[in-house]
């Protein structure tokens, strides 16, 4: 598979979307987020990925419009948090979002959690914000097939982005079916497992054959599955070793093999009981 850290995913609506980008849930507000996005973009990464929740859409901002990179190359994104769901709310909400990065639009918005009875208000008004180009492109994140089946029931906006928690030991092998037939890019949120399984004996096997870290490992698994990825770190090190994951395949039976370790991990939450 041939691409890059250059390289974007088309999206549904005509825009792309890089395979791979830093998240900062997490990362303190302040110096320690301006400093991470400052040192991904110095290392080419394309993609930032912040929520109003995460209390550090500030120094995302700061980060971007400091970095010499011109805007039009960096693809940012925000979310709506739970609180703010509904027509007027969402849009309210975002406004605070897009004045807090600084920035005249942002590329991605999407709705955090499917919040029942709100969540097809908000999504109007997401279309909305799609339509006057203050979002390039609006998406939704933890949605299940179920949640995506009636937004599509009930929307002609189809979602560019479905961020989820994917790895290979959470491998959503029929949400990630489900997302490609219907032109949906699927999103990687935690990828890493936040640590907890990057010590797993066959990662680390796969690894050595390789000559790679387990990180690295995981994170190639995915971009190999179509996924965009978006591993957290606040630690230069790390930021430019996750970076580094194009010069190199995973077999098919690599690939295989990986898939096999998924046992429904979630790190974070689990959407799956959600109305």
């Amino acid at each position: 598979m041939d691409f890059s850290l250059a390289s974007r995913l088309p999206m549904n609506d005509g825009h792309a979307i890089p395979v791979l980008g830093l998240g900062v849930f997490q990362a303190a507000p302040g110096r320690e987020t301006e400093s991470a996005v400052g040192v991904a973009l110095r290392e080419g990464y394309r993609l930032v990925d912040t929520a109003r929740m995460y209390g550090n859409e500030r120094d995302v901002g700061l980060a971007v419009q400091g970095s010499g990179v011109p805007r039009e190359d960096v693809f940012v994104t925000t979310k709506l948090w739970n609180t703010d769901h509904g027509y007027d709310r969402a849009l309210r909400a975002f406004e605070e979002s897009r004045r807090a990065l600084g920035l005249e639009y942002v590329d991605l918005y999407l709705i955090h959690w499917p919040v029942p009875r709100l969540r097809g208000d908000s999504w109007r008004a997401l279309g909305r914000l799609r339509d006057a180009g203050l979002a390039r492109s609006v998406g939704v994140s933890n949605y299940t097939v179920a949640h995506l089946e009636e937004l599509l029931r009930s929307s002609s906006v189809v979602p560019a982005v479905n961020q989820v928690e994917f790895s290979p030991f959470l491998y959503q092998a029929d949400l990630l079916r489900f997302c490609q037939k219907n032109g949906i890019v699927l999103e990687a949120y935690s990828p890493l497992t936040k640590g907890h399984r990057l010590r797993d004996p066959v990662l680390g096997d796969v690894a050595a054959k390789y000559a790679r870290t387990p990180a690295q490992i995981a994170l190639r698994w995915a971009l190999q599955h179509g996924v965009v990825v978006i591993p957290k770190s606040v630690r230069p090190e790390r930021i430019r070793e996750n970076g580094r994951v194009f010069d190199f395949d995973l077999s098919p039976k690599d690939m295989s093999l990986l898939d096999g370790l998924s046992e429904g991990l979630h790190t974070s939450w689990n959407p799956d009981g959600a109305p």
